[in-house]
C-alpha cells in the first residue's frame, strides 16, 4: 500500500531515533540525517568547548536559514517567469496589431 509505514531507526548527534515513515521518503530522510550529523561535526570542530544542545541548535538554524533562502529563491524565478509572461503576451498583442 501506498500509505504504509515503514520503521526506519536513525541517529542524530549520538542519539537513535525510531521513526515510522513513507517508504518513498526513506531516502531523502537518510540523507538529511548525514547533512544534519556532518554539520554537527563541524559545528564541533569549529566551536569547541560547547555542549550538544548548543550544536544541535545551531544545526536547527542553518537548516531554517537554508530553507528560508531556497524559498526565496524560487519566488524570485517564479517573478521573474511571471513578468516573461508578461512581456511575451504584449509582443504577442504587438505582432497582432502590426500585422
Amino acid at each position: 500500500m501506498k500509505n504504509e509505514l515503514i520503521p526506519v531507526n536513525i541517529a542524530i548527534a549520538d542519539r537513535t531515533y525510531r521513526l515510522r515513515i513513507q517508504s518513498e521518503d526513506e531516502e531523502v530522510l537518510r540523507k538529511t540525517v548525514k547533512l544534519i550529523n556532518e554539520k554537527i561535526v563541524e559545528y564541533k570542530t569549529e566551536f569547541a568547548g560547547k555542549d550538544m544542545q548548543d550544536y544541535i541548535s545551531m544545526v536547527l538554524i542553518w537548516l531554517a536559514t537554508e530553507k528560508t533562502k531556497s524559498s526565496d529563491h524560487i519566488i524570485e524565478i517564479q517573478n521573474a517567469l511571471d513578468k516573461i509572461a508578461l512581456l511575451e503576451g504584449q509582443i504577442d498583442r504587438a505582432l497582432i496589431v502590426e500585422m
